[in-house]
């Protein structure tokens, strides 16, 4: 008998797929949970076909066209199954927060950019309590400077962004915030960088470098020590840069990202480029193309709104940077969620003195132009910038509280919503905006070296599942800056999965805390090394390093050896 030897091939081909899916012929078997009839897309390896999906403890265990049984079962018959959708820039670090994020999609939210302080304590304070979301932080360069440029804080507690307004205020009580307008002595700059190794060595994802808050006070070289000692556990910075929003040369925004790019390229570490969504981001992604084909693990992120938002002590909404330098008026771009109204110089002053770890939404209406755009460049990823969820008195809102009763920016309950919705529009592949959503930060992060993210962010046999499941022709967001509207849940997204565990059924958030820490493993030493003037001087000067003469002998100048005759 004469084999088709191309069909035989082609064959062959198809069943290594199928098995490296986990879709192989199955009898009666039982899982945990088993989603049906779903669309099945995973960006990794690009599998995109309606099947079946068996989860047991918390992994998917199966993929496959045959009929599978569980203990529970989702019809996902015209929907989507993806990997679960992952925020890198998410401050929302309490419950009704994470209640909206959730019906947005979201199965692990990560504070890259701010970070915490006592990164131990926190990671504590999330297992004793439970969490609806993988959890994740990184050690932060603000806090650690706080800790040291501004004592009366006295830090101790795990903080995070959910306790800026206090510590706020305490700093600000002798009219200076050192943490971000106080330059470090070369002592002060080694105390910092061990509370930031010692929050590494506790599992800390990277350094947190929101430099654009602290432009004033921290130097180059303090910022270069801080990527060099996340370098040396290999983990990734993601920054905020100096100059995020200015147009004005010699300030231009990419100066600053170059400022990063030039560390994290030199330390041969890996660099998040923090909401990239403002002047000079097509100069910037087009770097990080290149620096990814040159095989640097760089990435970025972007939110889908023309608004921002901040603490009102954010150093650029002074009357010196914003009105004088930059031209703006109060009036027309500072809203305050909270009173309904925007700011005036009055108002501005007195919320200063009154509550200045206030979050305040920041209008950029020339922002809108660029967003499609944004929805198209491969690696830049969906990061919300959550914030907290709060009400009309500026406390935390109880998981129960009405959606309606949120006060704040819709970025925090409609992100996702929003992107589908816009990339529905623009005619955007269908898998390339999931790879936004969950792919390609898990792969960025993955790449790191962090396991947990090696095992998320991908539909395959044996990997966790954390799995959004939506409806491509409905997800959109609902809320806006109206007020009522802000926390407005999007729709389309009736079931999301963290863990194995069904915690969004039929669009409503379960009571489920099925929540995992994302965490690199607690080291039993750590790894930086203080400065000193003197040892600086030996190691990098060659009249006391005889070996740096070596980088001298074979060029052009003869200097090398002039300088062994001197010897």
């Amino acid at each position: 008998m004469k084999t088709n030897s191309k069909l035989f091939k082609a064959t062959v081909c198809c069943a290594a797929v199928a098995f490296s899916m986990g879709i192989v012929p199955v009898m009666a078997a039982d899982y945990d949970l088993v989603i049906n009839n779903g669309r099945i897309m995973d960006p990794e390896t690009q599998f995109d076909d309606v099947a079946n999906l068996g989860i047991k403890d918390g992994r998917i265990a199966i993929i496959t066209k045959q009929k599978i049984n569980g203990n529970e079962t989702i019809n996902a018959n015209g929907l989507v199954v993806a990997p679960g959708f992952i925020d890198t820039h998410y401050h929302a670090t309490d419950v009704f927060a994470s209640k909206m994020a959730l019906r947005d999609g979201v199965t692990t939210g990560m504070d890259l950019e701010a970070g915490s302080f006592n990164v131990k304590g926190w990671y504590d304070e999330k297992a004793k309590t439970g969490w609806q979301v993988n959890y994740g932080t990184n050690a932060s360069l603000l806090y650690s400077r706080m800790a040291v440029h501004d004592p009366e804080t006295n830090l101790k507690e795990p903080i995070d962004y959910g306790q800026i307004p206090k510590y706020a205020a305490k700093a600000l009580e002798d009219g200076v915030q050192g943490w971000a307008e106080t330059k470090s002595s070369i002592d002060q700059m080694n105390q910092v960088m061990t509370i930031v190794d010692e929050d590494l060595r506790q599992g800390a994802l990277g350094i947190a470098a929101p430099i654009a808050y602290m432009a004033k006070g921290i130097t180059s070289y303090e910022l270069f020590m801080g990527q060099k000692a996340g370098a040396n556990y290999g983990r990734h910075t993601s920054v905020h840069t100096r100059y995020h929003l200015l147009s004005e040369t010699p300030t231009e925004a990419p100066i600053a990202f170059d400022e990063m790019f030039t560390n994290a390229m030199l330390l041969d570490a890996p660099l998040l480029m923090a909401h990239n969504n403002d002047y000079g981001w097509w100069e910037i992604e087009e770097k990080l193309q290149i620096a990814r084909k040159k095989g640097l693990n760089m990435w970025s992120e972007y939110y889908p709104y023309a608004a921002g938002s901040t603490a009102i002590t954010a150093a650029f909404l002074s009357p010196g940077e914003w009105v004088e330098k930059r031209g703006y008026r109060y009036e027309d771009t500072i809203y305050d969620p909270i009173d309904d109204k925007y700011l005036t110089n009055e108002t501005y002053a007195a919320l200063m003195k009154k509550e200045p770890g206030r979050s305040v939404v920041v209008e950029f209406p020339y922002r809108k132009e660029w967003m499609n755009h944004w929805l198209a460049v491969p690696h830049m990823t969906i990061a919300s910038d959550a914030m907290a969820g709060v009400g009309e008195d500026g406390k935390l809102l109880p998981w129960d509280a009405k959606w309606s009763e949120y006060r704040g920016h819709p970025r925090t309950s409609g992100s996702r919503g929003a992107v589908f919705r816009m990339a529905r529009e623009q005619g955007i592949p269908l898998m390339f905006t999931i790879s936004q959503a969950s792919y390609w930060p898990a792969k960025h992060l993955g790449d790191s070296g962090l396991v947990a993210m090696q095992e998320r962010g991908r539909i395959q046999k044996g990997k966790i599942a954390d799995i959004t499941i939506f409806d491509p022709k409905t997800i959109t967001d609902n809320s806006t800056f109206k007020v009522g509207e802000h926390g407005t849940p999007s729709t389309g997204i009736p079931y999301v999965v963290v863990n194995g565990k069904v915690v969004v059924k039929d669009s409503k958030v379960l009571t489920v805390k099925a929540g995992q820490p994302i965490r690199y493993p607690v080291e039993n030493k750590g790894r930086f090394e203080p400065i000193e003037r003197a040892g600086w001087l030996d190691k990098h000067t060659i009249g006391l390093n005889p070996d740096l003469l070596d980088d001298h002998t074979n060029d052009d100048s003869g200097m090398g050896v002039q300088l062994k005759k001197h010897d």
